[in-house]
């Protein structure tokens, strides 16, 4: 994959795939971090579907919290006992509940204490969801893979004098209150503490969609590491058959 494929790939597999393939991405503790705050955000597409159910709703919110480090794995277990117990009862033709039903999968996945296909049971079940098939919502899910990890093939280094009290302030009331129309604020403020790299201020200005997870943002609030130890995110048999598939492989030692 080049550049110009990076930047205009329309889905998230083949994104996912030179991820996994070139920076394994998911042998990192940012890495595994930044995984599932993308189906996070898959499943904040979904979130006027997510939103009025406790038993879903929650499953996203302490996925997000456990991503950053905060919260014990079997929180996340109770959580997608209860999620399925909701999701269990919808079922039959495509209506409301039946999206309901494929916007708490989606939840499940993000919420899973060992995501073995976190990544494409998130995205397909979110499209089931939002647009009654698979690949509803992949262009803006691919876009949201682009927001979370950046451009891998052109990284950006921090310049330490763009951390001003106003730019630090900023970043983290964006990251806290998911406040992404902040953004181009942010690039104002980055551009008076001299900054004048065209990625980062053209990400700022973009419409989006953004997510927590930001590479921008965390770039300034230095989010590379969480404070816990990497969990074991391994493949457990055969993934789901429905190609294109992602194996997450077991940290090395």
């Amino acid at each position: 994959m080049n550049e110009n494929d990076w930047l205009n790939e329309t889905s998230p597999g083949p994104l996912f795939q030179f991820l996994l393939g070139n920076s394994r991405l998911e042998r990192t503790p940012n890495g595994q971090r930044k995984i599932r705050l993308f189906a996070c955000a898959c499943c904040r597409r979904a979130w006027h579907l997510i939103e009025p159910h406790p038993a879903i709703r929650e499953c996203v919110e302490f996925a997000e919290e456990y991503a950053d480090g905060r919260g014990a794995k079997k929180r996340l277990k109770k959580l997608v006992d209860e999620n399925y117990r909701c999701f269990a009862r919808y079922g039959g033709k495509p209506s409301e509940d039946v999206a309901v039903a494929h916007a708490a999968s989606a939840a499940r996945s993000a919420c899973s204490p060992e995501p073995d296909w976190v990544m494409t049971g998130v995205w397909r079940e979110a499209g089931w969801a939002i647009g009654h098939d698979p690949s509803a919502d992949s262009r803006a899910q691919a876009a949201l893979v682009r927001c979370i990890v950046g451009n891998p093939l052109r990284p950006v280094a921090l310049d330490p004098s763009w951390r001003t009290s106003a730019v630090v302030a900023l970043a983290d009331g964006i990251y806290a209150d998911r406040a992404f129309d902040r953004l181009p604020i942010l690039a104002d403020a980055l551009q008076d503490a001299g900054c004048d790299n065209e990625d980062v201020l053209a990400h700022c200005r973009a419409d989006g969609p953004h997510a927590r997870g930001c590479w921008v943002v965390d770039l300034l609030l230095g989010k590379s590491k969480v404070s816990r130890s990497s969990p074991a995110w391994a493949s457990r048999g055969k993934p789901r058959s429905d190609p294109p598939y992602i194996t997450l492989r077991a940290p090395t030692p």
